[in-house]
This record gives C-alpha cells, structure tokens and sequence, in this order.
C-alpha cells in the first residue's frame, strides 16, 4: 500500500511526505547518516563515499533500509510497493552500478542534490530485485523522488525497462503503473470543491442538500487508484496557508484522507494480517526538518539532519512511542 505527495508552500518550501502502509509491523529507527560515509552494495563489489547527509526512516537488516528519507542538498525520495508491475532485470551488465532494489533510496540520497542527477546516475545503474528480511521476499517496488526546487518524479523499473517519468501532479500511490493513475484524473475532471446552487431537470429545479455537493463522485474507498485521485483532487484545491507550521498541518490532514485504520484492508489470502497506516511523515526539503507520527502516537514529532554532530551514523530513536494526553 502507501501514498506520497509533494506539495510546495506559499513560502516556497518543498513539503515531501508519505503515509506507511504495511501489514507486517515494522520496528522502525530514525538514522541520520553523516557526509563521507561509505555506500557499499550488498549484491555487488560496488562501493563510494557519499556527498551528503542524509536523515531516513527505516530498519537495520544487515545495512540500513531506508523507506524514505532526505539529505542535505533538499533531496527526498521514498519507496512504495508497486505488486505486479515491478519487474527487476536478472541479467547483470558489467557495465553498469548495480544495486539491489532496497538499496535504490539511500543509493539516491548518497550521491544526488536534484532530480536532473537522479536521471545521470540511473543512467548507469541496474536495480535487481532481491529479497529482504523482513517479507522473506523480493519485495515489487516504485519511487517518488523531489528536489527543493517543487520538481518531482516517479521511476519505475518494470517489463519495458526503467522508467523515469515526470510527476507534475505530485503524488504517488501503488499499481497500476504512474501513468495509468495519471490518465484517470480524467474520469474525474467534473470534480470540484464547489457546487451549483441548483440544476433544472425538466420542470423540476433540482438542489443540493449541503455543501460539498460538487466533489459527489470522489472515490472514498482503499484501493491505489481511489487514494491516488482523491489525493490529487484535495491536494490540488486545498487552499495553501501562510505559515510552515499550517503548511505542516495541512500536509498531515490531507494524508489523513488515504490513512488506512486497522482492520479495513485485510488481505485474507495471504497471512490474515492487515495493512493499516503505521507512520505519517513530511520532511521540508529546504530547512532539513523532519516531522512525523504514528498509528499509536497521533503527536507529530520532529528531528532534523542536523541532529548528528558526529562523524558516525547514528540512530535517534524509535518511531514507536506512548502518546501523552493533556488533561485540561
């Protein structure tokens, strides 16, 4: 499952975020990996320092997997399940970097500042897919990736090859393939957040029985397609606040639209486990914050890529913590 989005402030900063949707329970860190730490594939001899900082979240499976993160240069990028569309190449190319698939985020993050080197360095590298330790599986994988700049873009390595494709409308859920999602907003372009005071049909003059008669049609339901449209569409009309802090607040209530609470998406035929949102986080690009919270835990919290002073990696904490109710 999962959803992510990009959405650029009043201010002009890049707000970069997701939802984590999983039904496996995921015990997740937050690192932040210092400049010149070295990069090394596990799948291959391939090995280089890295340019920038980068701040994630994610697991230690042997290496840090990181499912999204950001560095130092205000790029972010972020990992989605993409189930019968990825497809990994098995024949190696000596001529290439090659990377397995779990690699792709903190590869990106190593060695790139903005989207136009993400397209070089993919140029030149092969994903193949291997299996984790968490699923015991290869796991299907896309990537939504943005710069400080509002740019962003979707890759995707299927049939057909990889594919690096502009993302115009910022926003990224699970298959189908990007530009299926993309072509269906056209099914949908007689939403609006407003409504008609009334409609004649016949002799019989038709109203609406409240506001919000004009979005009549929007899909409400868990599937890619349905949080992918209705993201766009509350993406798109929102109105943008004046501040960051609004700014964070309304990324957080837009992602509350896709959230999934448990017990709505199982997936009976396979291990009787449901998927349900486990984290919500948003990095702002351009200052290095990074806010989230958790499907226990509705406070958001922040860390940012500053926090390491060392020349080590280091994790900051878990994501998993108690929530503390104010009494009034």
């Amino acid at each position: 499952m999962c959803t992510a989005m990009s959405i650029v402030s009043k201010q002009q900063d890049v707000f970069f975020g997701r939802t984590m949707d999983f039904y496996y329970d995921l015990d997740l860190d937050i690192y932040i990996v210092p400049q010149n730490y070295t990069f090394k594939s596990n799948i291959s001899n391939y090995k280089k320092k890295n340019k920038y900082a980068y701040i994630g979240i994610g697991q230690y499976i042997g290496e840090i997997s990181l499912a999204d993160g950001m560095n130092e240069a205000g790029l972010g990028v972020a990992a989605l399940y993409f189930p019968e569309y990825a497809e990994y190449t098995k024949k190696i190319d000596p001529k290439k970097i090659v990377i397995a698939n779990t690699e792709v985020v903190t590869y990106l993050l190593s060695h790139c500042k903005n989207i136009e080197e993400v397209a070089v360095i993919l140029s030149y590298t092969q994903i193949v897919g291997v299996k984790d330790d968490i699923t015991k599986n290869i796991s299907p994988l896309h990537w939504i990736v943005s710069d400080k700049t509002g740019k962003t873009i979707t890759i995707e390595q299927t049939k057909n090859g990889l594919n690096i494709l502009n993302n115009p409308i910022g926003v990224l859920t699970n298959s189908p393939d990007f530009a299926w999602h993309y072509t269906n907003l056209r099914n949908y372009m007689n939403l609006s957040p407003t409504s008609s005071k009334y409609e004649n049909w016949e002799n019989i003059k038709l109203s609406p029985f409240g506001e919000g008669a004009g979005s009549i049609g929007l899909p409400g339901d868990f599937t890619p397609p349905s949080r992918f449209v209705r993201l766009a569409f509350a993406k798109s009309f929102a109105k943008k606040p004046n501040t960051e802090k609004e700014t964070l607040l309304l990324c957080f209530h837009l992602m509350n639209l896709v959230s999934i609470p448990k017990g709505l998406v199982i997936a009976k035929e396979k291990i009787k486990m449901c998927d349900y949102t486990q984290y919500i986080a948003f990095m702002n690009l351009n200052t290095g914050d990074y806010f989230f919270n958790t499907y226990d835990n509705c406070n958001i919290r922040r860390a940012n890529i500053k926090d390491n002073k060392t020349e080590k990696v280091i994790c900051i904490g878990k994501l998993k913590s108690k929530m503390i109710i104010n009494h009034v």
